[in-house]
């Protein structure tokens, strides 16, 4: 197994393990996304999917154990990079003389990756942590109400938005290098890829970005 090790923090391995758990983050994104867009269909709906989940609480306690592993490796192995970097130019994300090959939001990464860090701490703490362990709630089952309650806040609804922003930037761009790390990137094909991105990145930020939009002038109403 020493082998694997090593080869997983060589230089090309860190990318290919950032490529891969991203890859497995995006495909969380779609799941949790469908789920949050049962909100639009009113409380019986979306009490009930999240009433169905806790029904299969041990099956999701792993899941979440797994994806809370995925986010760990796919933190750590982009500070790790990011670290490699700064050491190796000394100016960070910023690779001078290559600003033709490397936009401001490729340099900027690990900024956008800090701030959605934050954001997602904050989240599930509003969200997870009340869906899990408050007992009135979960005796109550208003999850749904609890959800238009949060996003009646101005600051944590300005900051998800903002969140989201930023989502996508990082979305488009690690979507596109994951393909090119895994080799995918024959001309004739990485443009659809690009195109194809694009459009992944910006639909699943800006349909999270709509719920608290519709939820705070709306009421859910």
């Amino acid at each position: 197994m020493g082998w694997l090790f090593k080869a997983l923090n060589s230089s090309i391995g860190k990318k290919f393990v950032m490529a891969l758990t991203g890859v497995c983050l995006i495909l969380f994104l779609v799941i949790h996304l469908i789920n949050n867009l049962t909100l639009y269909f009113g409380p019986e709906t979306f009490n009930t999917v999240v009433k169905n989940l806790d029904g299969i609480k041990p099956l999701i306690r792993v899941i979440e154990v797994i994806l809370g592993l995925i986010f760990i490796l796919h933190i750590f192995n982009g500070v790790r990079l990011w670290i490699e970097n700064k050491i190796a130019r000394g100016t960070g994300y910023t690779i001078k003389g290559s600003s033709k090959n490397a936009d401001i939001f490729s340099r900027t990464m690990i900024l956008s990756g800090s701030i959605i860090f934050i954001f997602l701490v904050i989240h599930l703490r509003t969200f997870w942590m009340s869906f899990n362990f408050d007992h009135t709630l979960k005796e109550s089952h208003r999850y749904y109400e609890a959800v238009v309650s949060a996003f009646q806040d101005p600051v944590y609804s300005s900051f998800y938005l903002f969140a989201m922003i930023l989502l996508g930037f990082h979305l488009n761009h690690g979507f596109q290098s994951a393909f090119q790390t895994f080799g995918w990137n024959h001309k004739k094909y990485f443009p659809f890829i690009e195109k194809f991105g694009m459009v992944y990145a910006w639909g699943t930020a800006l349909l999270f970005a709509s719920i608290p939009i519709y939820f705070y002038f709306y009421g859910g109403k």
